[in-house]
């Protein structure tokens, strides 16, 4: 079932700055109202799209976004792994179905694909870092126009072709997702790399086949999906990584604990460039593809890394102990060798 271009999108307080600054610095040559004008309109347009798209420029354009230039807890991050601190005290994540499906709308924000659950079907997390229930508001990708690039985080200074982020909002705390993004222990980000493979991930396989995919390929564009097993999207280990840091888009709120799982998920070569094929922009406009949507790694600033993976623990799929960095095969191939 296909929504029409009116579906009101995800939120996203960056496009209503990008909309407020276009019609401001558009004043001047709408009033000219000659062929030229249009041109210009044209080269203006993309010219504010390339100042609000580039996150170096985050922080100049918007004082409300100054966090993003300024900030000391800004997301994502590159984690070395041989600086990672066991803490034996994180218990394994909690997730609760209510052993129910979900339905929800995905979307082409002009940024992201987002999948945003109806509220019929309501999906909690808790355990692991976190002392309160946060739940589901929104499922992101983020991913490369090559696979050698596309993950947000980086693992040892190396990314992956892509990231899938479940924003949560504290909702123990909090009315909704807009009070808890911008309060203390207000949003919770679990993240999980992307690896190309002969298979994908059967709840990603939902989002990403050609049927469903085609529908969003401008900006705008949405389309329901119904009776998806979100437990089928996490990998099957208890074990992650964990930091406190900020959101990966303007104004970059510094309310999120982030938990990275310690295995990837898959998709196929065919799903990704798929994902590849979609459009910034809306159908009239000159096509820029969504790929290569992730913010740069941004210092650590002394934070600490928490892990629940024992490294001085010998196991069936840890033969040593030594804590190993990715290896590759080919090109871009990543081994995720610190999995346990």
């Amino acid at each position: 079932m296909s929504m029409t271009l009116g579906s009101k999108p995800p939120h996203d307080e960056s496009q209503g700055n990008m909309s407020q600054a276009s019609l401001a610095l558009g004043t001047e040559y709408m009033l000219l109202g000659t062929p030229f004008s249009l041109l210009a309109s044209r080269l203006l347009s993309l010219f504010i799209h390339y100042i609000f798209a580039v996150p170096s420029f985050w922080g100049l354009v918007n004082s409300a976004w100054n966090l993003c230039a300024i900030g000391k807890r800004q997301s994502p991050v590159n984690i070395e792994t041989s600086h990672m601190m066991f803490d034996p005290f994180l218990t394994p994540l909690r997730l609760n179905t209510g052993g129910r499906k979900i339905s929800g709308t995905m979307y082409n924000t002009g940024r992201h694909v987002s999948f945003r659950p109806d509220k019929s079907h309501l999906v909690n997390i808790s355990g692991g870092p976190l002392s309160y229930s946060y739940r589901l508001e929104e499922i992101r990708l983020h991913f490369g126009s090559e696979d050698n690039q596309g993950s947000e985080h980086l693992l040892n200074g190396q990314p992956f072709p892509g990231e899938v982020q479940l924003i949560h909002y504290n909702h123990d705390l909090y009315l909704n997702y807009s009070e808890a993004a911008k309060s203390p222990n207000g949003i919770a980000v679990v993240s999980m790399f992307l690896k190309i493979a002969d298979t994908s991930n059967s709840f990603l396989n939902r989002m990403l086949v050609r049927e469903t995919i085609t529908r969003i390929t401008y900006k705008h564009d949405a389309f329901l999906l119904m009776g998806l097993n979100l437990k089928e999207l996490y990998p099957e280990t208890s074990r992650f990584i964990t930091y406190e840091g900020s959101l990966t888009i303007p104004p970059c709120l510094e309310t999120a604990t982030w938990v990275i799982m310690n295995k990837p998920v898959y998709i196929t070569r065919l799903q990704m460039q798929s994902l590849r094929l979609l459009s910034q922009n809306q159908p009239s406009d000159i096509f820029l593809s969504m790929s290569d949507n992730m913010r740069p790694a941004q210092a650590l600033n002394q934070r600490c890394i928490r892990t629940n993976i024992n490294f001085t623990q010998r196991g069936r799929d840890c033969p040593n102990n030594r804590l190993q960095r990715p290896q590759y095969r080919g090109a871009h191939t990543h081994f995720y060798t610190w999995t346990c």
